[in-house]
């Protein structure tokens, strides 16, 4: 009988290490925004291959959503593009030219 005793014992232990070894929320790290002509060049790449795929206007969170990119890449995707004549914009939103 003692033996059982000890496993009933060793239970407690387990999920106690398993609650101590859950992995702690941490803040998100920033990501630095890299601005050169070659990252801002697939940015514009993004944003326009999202506009195509979607064939309407979308917002700019839509775009990033869509892209899986930051708010601030559309943007500066967007302003190549806008340069460049690709895009303009329809009742706030934003579609290929």
């Amino acid at each position: 009988m003692a033996e059982k005793k000890a496993t009933k014992a060793a239970a407690p232990k387990k999920e106690a290490t398993k609650k101590a070894a859950a992995p702690k929320k941490t803040a998100a790290k920033k990501v630095e925004l890299v601005i050169n002509a070659e990252s801002v060049g697939f940015r514009a790449g993004d944003v326009y291959q999202t506009l195509e795929a979607a064939g309407k206007a979308l917002t700019v969170k839509e775009i990033a959503k869509a892209a899986k990119i930051s708010e601030e890449e559309t943007l500066l995707g967007m302003g190549w593009l806008f340069k460049e004549g690709k895009v303009k914009d329809e009742e706030g939103k934003i579609v290929l030219a």
